[in-house]
C-alpha cells in the first residue's frame, strides 16, 4: 500500500529539479501524477529536464503520470491546468505550489516586466491553483495543499549590513514570505473542511539545474547542499499526514522529518539554524 494509492496530484514546476523529484515519489507512493511546468521536450528550456522525461522515468518504474504543458503566470493556464487534470484522473486531492521564477536583479535595476512575471509565478499562480482545487477538495473534506518556499523568505533584518551585502533576493524573498504567510491564512480558513495547507523549505541548498545556474552551489555534489529527495520526502510527509498534525506548519523538510521520525539525523535550516518568523508560528 502506497502512501497516496489512487489520489490525484498536481505538482508544479515537475520538468527538473524538486518538483521532478516529488512527482517520481508520489507515483512511487501510487500517486496518479499531473507534471505541470513550461518545458515539455528536452531543449525546450536552456536548462536540462523535461515534462516528457519527467513522466517516462515514472512510467517506466511503474507509476502512474501526465504531462500538462503550462504557464502558470497566467490564470486562464491555470484553468487549462485543472480541468486537464479532471479529464485524464478527475478531481484533485493534493496540491504542490513548487514551480518558481528567480531574477537576482537589484530593486534599483529591475526590468518592470520581470518583476510581475515573478510576482505571477512565485505568489499569484499558488492562489489561483489553490482557489480552483478548493473547488473539489471543500465538498469531498479531505485533500492537501502544500507550497513550497525557500531560505530566501529569512530576512537581512535591520542595518547596519556590511558594505558587501549580497543584492538581488529582495523581490524571490518577500515572495517566499507571503507565501508563508498565505499559507497559514489559507489553512486557518479551510481548517473546518478538513483540508491541510503546509509549506516547507529546504534545510540546505539543493542542488538542482536552477540553483547551479544561478551559483548557489558549485554542482551536485556541493557537501553544502542536500539531495532533491530530501523536499520531496517531506511534501510526501505533510501530504499524507492527518489535517490537525500538520495544517499551517510552515517548516524545513529536515526539521519535520526528524520530528516525525523519517530520519534520525539532521542539518541547516530548522535544525541549528532558526528559520523565519511564520516558520515559528
Amino acid at each position: 500500500m502506497g502512501k497516496l494509492d489512487g489520489k490525484v496530484c498536481i505538482v508544479t514546476g515537475a520538468s527538473r529539479g524538486i518538483g521532478k523529484a516529488i512527482a517520481q515519489l508520489f507515483a512511487a507512493e501510487g500517486g496518479k501524477v499531473v507534471c505541470a511546468a513550461r518545458t515539455l521536450r528536452e531543449g525546450d528550456h536552456p536548462l536540462p529536464g523535461s515534462l516528457e522525461h519527467t513522466v517516462a522515468e515514472i512510467r517506466a518504474a511503474g507509476g502512474e503520470a501526465a504531462a500538462v504543458a503550462v504557464d502558470i503566470s497566467e490564470y486562464e493556464q491555470c484553468v487549462r491546468l485543472v480541468e486537464e487534470t479532471h479529464r485524464i484522473y478527475g478531481p484533485v486531492d493534493v496540491l504542490v505550489n513548487n514551480a518558481a521564477l528567480t531574477y537576482f536583479i537589484p530593486i534599483k535595476d529591475f526590468p518592470i516586466n520581470k518583476w510581475h512575471r515573478s510576482v505571477a509565478v512565485n505568489f499569484h499562480a499558488p492562489f489561483y491553483l489553490s482557489q480552483l482545487v478548493l473547488k473539489d477538495m471543500i465538498p469531498r473534506r479531505s485533500g492537501a495543499i502544500v507550497n513550497i518556499s525557500s531560505g530566501a523568505a529569512i530576512g537581512p533584518g535591520r542595518g547596519p549590513y556590511p558594505a558587501e551585502t549580497p543584492r538581488g533576493g529582495t523581490l524571490y524573498g518577500a515572495e517566499k514570505a507571503a507565501l508563508e504567510r498565505f499559507t497559514q491564512g489559507l489553512a486557518a480558513e479551510v481548517y473546518a473542511d478538513g483540508i491541510s495547507v503546509t509549506c516547507v523549505s529546504p534545510s540546505q541548498v539543493v542542488p538542482t539545474p536552477g540553483t547551479i545556474y544561478h551559483r548557489l552551489v558549485s554542482g551536485p555534489d556541493d557537501p553544502r547542499g542536500e539531495p532533491p529527495e530530501m523536499m520531496a520526502k517531506a511534501v510526501l510527509l505533510l501530504a499524507t499526514e492527518p489535517v490537525d498534525r500538520v495544517t499551517g506548519r510552515v517548516c524545513y523538510d529536515q526539521q519535520i522529518l526528524k520530528e516525525f521520525g523519517w530520519i534520525s539525523e539532521g542539518r541547516g535550516l530548522g535544525i541549528d539554524r532558526p528559520g523565519s518568523g511564520y516558520s515559528q508560528i
